[in-house]
C-alpha cells in the first residue's frame, strides 16, 4: 500500500462483496481504507453533508462518478477535475471486478508494458536460437536441434559437408585485398643504364663469373696459356730508355 504506483495495487472489502450492486458501488468505492479514493473530493463534501449527488454538477474540484455497469461483476468508476458545469478533465479511470478494485491503466503504461514484454520476448527468442547454432570448417554455420539426431543432422548438412563455406571465403579474399592495398608488394625494378647485375661470388674472368672452387685437373693435361695482357694495362720503364723510344 506505501508504493506510489497506484497500477500494482487493489483494494477489496470482503463483507461487501456479496451485496454490491449498482445503487450502492459508490458507497462501497467511497470507504476510507479504499487508497483509490480522495478524501478530499466533491463526493466526500456532499456525503458529509447529507446533500443531493445531482449537486456535484455546480461544483468545481475533484468528482466520481459510476461510468459503465455490467451487473453483477464490472463496475467502471471515473475520476475527473471537474471546472465548470461543461469541463471536466479526466484523470483515471477504477474498474470493480469482481468486488476487487483496480486503477486502470493509461495509454503510456500500456504501449510500455507491451514494448517491456514483447523485448524481453524477443531477446529470449534469440538466445534459444543462438544455443541450437552450430558451426564447422567445411560446412559452415548450420542448426542442430535438441530432437534432432545425428543422421537428420547429416542429413541437413550432406550438401556442404565437403565444400568450403562460400561466405568464408569471400570473407578471407576480402581481408586479403585489405592487406595488399595496405602493404603493397615491393616489386624490383631492373637497372637501366645497362650496367649487369651483380653476379653471385667468385674469380671474374674476361668479364664471366665463375666459382672460386679450383677444379681438378689430370697430371699429363696441358695447362691453359697465360691470359694476354689487357691492352688497356700500362708498362713502366725506366726515364733513360724511355727517351730513347721516343
Amino acid at each position: 500500500m506505501a508504493s506510489n504506483n497506484k497500477l500494482m495495487m487493489s483494494w477489496h472489502d470482503r463483507s461487501w462483496i456479496p451485496n454490491l450492486n449498482q445503487d450502492n458501488i459508490m458507497d462501497y468505492f467511497s470507504q476510507r481504507s479504499n487508497p483509490f479514493y480522495d478524501r478530499t473530493c466533491n463526493n466526500e463534501v456532499i456525503r458529509m453533508q447529507r446533500g443531493d449527488p445531482s449537486h456535484l454538477v455546480n461544483m468545481t474540484g475533484i468528482e466520481y462518478s459510476l461510468f459503465l455497469v455490467q451487473e453483477p461483476v464490472l463496475y467502471v468508476i471515473k475520476k475527473v477535475h471537474r471546472q465548470s458545469p461543461e469541463k471536466v478533465i479526466p484523470l483515471a479511470n477504477y474498474y470493480v471486478l469482481g468486488g476487487v478494485v483496480y486503477q486502470c491503466p493509461d495509454l503510456h503504461s500500456v504501449i510500455n508494458s507491451r514494448l517491456l514484454s514483447s523485448l524481453h520476448l524477443i531477446h529470449q527468442a534469440f538466445e534459444e536460437a543462438q544455443s541450437y547454432a552450430r558451426y564447422g570448417p567445411s560446412q559452415g554455420y548450420y542448426w542442430k536441434f535438441p530432437g534432432d539426431s545425428e543422421e537428420t543432422t547429416s542429413q541437413t548438412t550432406s550438401k556442404t559437408k565437403n565444400e568450403p563455406s562460400e561466405m568464408q571465403r569471400k570473407r578471407v579474399d576480402g581481408l586479403l585485398l585489405e592487406l595488399i592495398k595496405q602493404f603493397p608488394p615491393k616489386v624490383v625494378q631492373p637497372k637501366e643504364d645497362g650496367k649487369p647485375l651483380p653476379s653471385a661470388p667468385g674469380v671474374t674472368v674476361r668479364g664471366e663469373s665463375v666459382d672460386s672452387k679450383v677444379v681438378p685437373q689430370a697430371p699429363n693435361a696441358k695447362q691453359p696459356a697465360a691470359p694476354p695482357t689487357s691492352i688497356n694495362s700500362e708498362i713502366k720503364l725506366p726515364d733513360t730508355k724511355r727517351k730513347k723510344l721516343n
